[in-house]
């Protein structure tokens, strides 16, 4: 009897770990959601609600793309809804004061992307700033540069092609929710299959032990900061789109929400834990919190109150966890 018993927890723990528990917990918390929402809101659980609750926040999900990959390899980045705001009013200012053709604009609004990138990673890795005062500074930098280019001001007038990057449909789905899926499927392969993903968990964990195992530290680290700030630009893109004007105060509220989703999802903030698997669920939570306050008239403020409540509340389940572990 006792060995069945002892055959039966190796079973138990093999197979029901306390990640998958983790997980399995964060799903049950999004479906409880779903269930109150739905009961104070008939509205909630449609199809229409949902398109474009998916379509308004097609950017937080990239951008949590993004923060889970930062995340992972131990670092942080403060910078993504200026990098957002910033690439935005780059797209504006060349397709619509210069008449630039919009294929042309949108490669340069990425490669501004990719460049703040490069200068975090830069700091972080080559001068070892510590990645919150370097992407803090960046924060500032990215957003003054977003300032300066549109005049305070908001720039109208877009073609009418750029108008579907941000708010077409193919069939019934949002075509920034098929891009963001696009972006699962290729980063999900990149974490899980590739020498890059392992080397983020790796660096992550423990980066002495990383460098000393052959793994090029600094290499990692740039690159995991030039894909935040390549997605951050092209999640400003897509709200630029489908705002259908360039704002400089575009995102500004973009990192907290993006923290929460991806530290709900199960990622660490102390680095070497996550999954995108993990961060899906845990935008759906915010997304859909921040879709029921809508709804039932909560206001933008609270809101913020909020989404700071969770992350508090995200971070002390990490470090209970962690103490566990």
């Amino acid at each position: 009897m006792k060995a069945q018993l002892e055959k039966e927890k190796a079973w138990v723990g093999k197979y029901v770990n306390r990640s998958t528990v983790k997980n399995l917990s964060t799903l049950f918390a999004l479906i409880a959601i779903w269930i109150s929402l739905s009961i104070v809101s008939p509205y909630f659980l449609t199809i229409s609600n949902f398109s474009n609750m998916f379509l308004q926040s097609a950017n937080i999900m990239i951008l949590a793309i993004g923060m889970t990959l930062i995340l992972i390899s131990g670092q942080i980045d403060l910078s993504l809804g200026s990098i957002e705001a910033f690439a935005g009013a780059v797209i504006a200012v060349l397709s619509v004061k210069y008449q630039l053709p919009i294929f042309a604009a949108l490669l340069i609004a990425l490669l501004v992307g990719t460049v703040c990138g490069m200068v975090n990673g830069f700091l972080v890795s080559r001068f070892n700033f510590p990645a919150f005062v370097a992407t803090l500074s960046m924060q500032g930098i990215a957003r003054g540069l977003a300032l300066i280019i549109t005049g305070g001001t908001s720039v109208y007038g877009f073609p009418g092609l750029f108008k579907f990057l941000g708010q077409g449909k193919i069939g019934a789905i949002p075509f920034p929710v098929i891009i963001f899926l696009i972006l699962l499927a290729v980063f999900g392969v990149v974490v899980k299959s590739t020498k890059f993903g392992v080397n983020l968990f790796a660096v992550g964990g423990n980066e002495e032990a990383a460098g000393l195992s052959g793994i090029n530290v600094k290499k990692t680290k740039m690159l995991v900061f030039i894909i935040s700030g390549t997605l951050a630009a092209l999640a400003g893109v897509i709200v630029t789109s489908r705002l259908n004007s360039g704002q400089a105060t575009i995102g500004e509220a973009d990192v907290m929400d993006t923290i929460a989703s991806v530290v709900i999802g199960g990622t660490s903030l102390s680095g070497g834990i996550g999954s995108l698997r993990g961060t899906v669920v845990g935008v759906m939570i915010t997304i859909s919190i921040r879709n029921g306050l809508n709804i039932i008239g909560v206001s933008a403020y609270w809101q913020q109150v909020c989404i700071g409540l969770i992350i508090i509340a995200a971070i002390l389940i990490d470090q209970f966890s962690k103490k566990e572990r």
